[in-house]
């Protein structure tokens, strides 16, 4: 696989994704040592911030001391939303650590003020379905060795179930972290047919009571119950047992949600075509769902250079590749007054905003990707999608030799599409892969291409590669690596890569590298609008 995104390493280190894409990203990382270093980097924080930032509990008394406070109001009244999560931001190592820094609430108290859906331990999302009155106060429990396992509040719409657990002991929390992947741990969903849902992730915190469990619904429909089921051996590194089910009824708020269709076609912008096709509004979360593919003259170009490719290089090696998406879009939402109310990141500087998710997943059609973009639920009655600019993953036509035994006095330096770069060295490297058997630790070698320079701002990102040795064996460049949100003396932002060849152990005498493929992001020059919702 290609190198997972830095989000996605970030989940995974935090136990976020499913099951399958939790075993696919940690069997990568055991292969690559650049990605390896970035989870290893989210593990120190998480352990930099356990070690230094513990935070007092409260004092026994708090709860009366609180209640004394509001005794001469009649009706208690219900908490604002709290501002979102801190993020400690390390930009000038080209990471993004999303770590919450929250205190450590008492049970009792949490209660008091709602529990941890009403708190900033959760996303906006969340948030706002708690302040719509979404919560559903279940107080399911299971003991066992000490230790008691607690799922307190259900917040369910059509776009997601969430639980928030406690791990208790004398009634007292404890850590929530869950370990899934690498345990006979499991939590699992079916619906009223038994069918099973296989979308799961955790969410934990150090210095929290609580842990989130969380069941995405993208693309389910016909949902009327589900029952969540945990099936434990193992908290806090105690053996045991403990099983829980938990029922979720959709029925009620099924009906809170709003679906407009949209099925508007946007004309194509240099080869790309996006269609939009819908708008889901729900209690949690605004999902906003369309595709993006190639017109058939792209499609065309395609094929012919595939078939260049294929002659030079034989049609197992382009099969090997990972492509990845071929097209995407940037894009912001606008209310009726032309304020941005949501926004994807581009290359022109804009950031996301009110984004909660995106998830794209590519078809059995060449080029075409059905997205899913998740936002903070929005009051706004009167919203306009504006097309911002298009991503198109395009062929490339570059080929360098390199000699490795020279590198080291005369590196090979090259210009390609705004990426300025130098091959710096190229080495064997060693991995050890941990697999459940009678001999866990396995050792693979392979060949590692280091590259290293910088990419001005609008430049492409370089994509697929093909290296050729001197006997003419064919070995795919996997790339790994960063761009820092640092430049250079060039006023360029400072990137590494490094390409991995697998199933070469030896560094042979000469390589020659044929970059696949760039991806390369087009503004648009006259804004594309479209109506998604209109006013009643």
């Amino acid at each position: 696989m290609n190198c997972p995104t830095v989000d996605k390493i970030s989940q995974y280190v935090d136990n976020l994704l499913g099951n399958e894409e939790q075993e696919d990203v940690k069997r990568h990382i055991h292969s690559c040592v650049a990605c390896a270093e970035v989870a290893k980097a989210f593990q120190k924080e998480q352990q930099f911030i356990k070690d230094t930032l513990q935070m007092p509990t409260l004092p026994d008394n708090f709860n009366s001391l609180v209640l004394d406070e509001l005794e001469p109001y009649p009706k208690q009244q219900k908490p604002r939303r709290s501002t979102p999560w801190k993020r400690v931001m390390l930009t000038a190592a080209g990471i993004v650590f999303a770590v919450g820094l929250s205190a450590t609430f008492n049970p009792s108290f949490a209660q008091l003020i709602g529990g941890m859906f009403s708190s900033n331990q959760v996303d906006e999302g969340l948030q706002v379905a708690a302040e719509a009155g979404l919560t559903k106060r279940v107080d399911l429990a299971v003991e066992d060795q000490g230790l008691t396992l607690k799922v307190e509040d259900v917040i369910a719409d059509s776009s997601r179930v969430t639980l928030s657990y406690q791990v208790l002991k004398d009634g007292k929390p404890q850590d929530t972290y869950l370990e899934l992947a690498e345990s006979d741990n499991a939590i699992t969903a079916v619906d009223q047919h038994g069918n099973a849902l296989n979308r799961l992730g955790t969410g934990w915190q150090e210095g929290s009571a609580y842990g989130i469990v969380e069941f995405s619904l993208r693309g389910q429909e016909d949902l009327e119950k589900l029952t969540i089921s945990f099936d434990l051996v193992e908290l806090n590194g105690v053996k045991g047992n403990w099983q829980l089910e938990v029922p979720v009824d959709l029925q009620e708020t099924q009906k809170l949600t709003k679906t407009v269709d949209l099925n508007e076609s946007i004309p194509s912008h240099l080869g790309v075509v996006i269609d939009l096709k819908k708008l889901q509004i729900a209690p949690s979360s605004t999902e906003f769902m369309y595709e993006t593919s190639f017109t058939q003259e792209e499609l065309a170009i395609g094929e012919q250079t595939r078939n260049l490719f294929e002659k030079d290089f034989g049609a197992k090696h382009l099969d090997s590749l990972v492509y990845g998406v071929d097209s995407a879009i940037a894009y912001h939402v606008e209310n009726a007054d032309g304020q941005t109310i949501y926004a994807t990141s581009n290359p022109m500087g804009a950031d996301t905003i009110g984004m909660l998710q995106s998830s794209g997943e590519d078809t059995a059609e060449i080029g075409k990707t059905v997205w899913n973009d998740s936002f903070v639920p929005s009051k706004e009655d009167n919203l306009s999608f504006v097309l911002d600019g298009v991503y198109k993953k395009e062929p490339a036509n570059f080929s360098l030799t390199v000699r490795p035994s020279e590198l080291k006095k005369q590196p090979i330096s090259f210009d390609y599409k705004g990426n300025h770069l130098t091959i710096t060295k190229v080495k064997k490297k060693n991995a050890y892969s941990f697999k459940k058997s009678l001999n866990p630790i396995q050792k693979e070698t392979s060949v590692v291409i280091s590259l290293e320079g910088g990419k001005d701002a609008q430049s492409s990102d370089l994509g697929s590669w093909l290296v050729v040795d001197e006997k003419g064996n064919v070995y795919p460049g996997n790339p790994s690596g960063s761009v820092l949100n640092k430049t250079d003396k060039n006023g360029r932002f400072i990137t590494t890569i490094e390409l991995e060849l697998e199933g070469l152990e030896e560094v042979p005498e000469q390589l020659t590298l044929h970059l696949v493929s760039t991806t390369q992001y087009y503004p648009v020059k006259n804004a594309m609008k479209v109506p998604l919702l209109e006013q009643n």
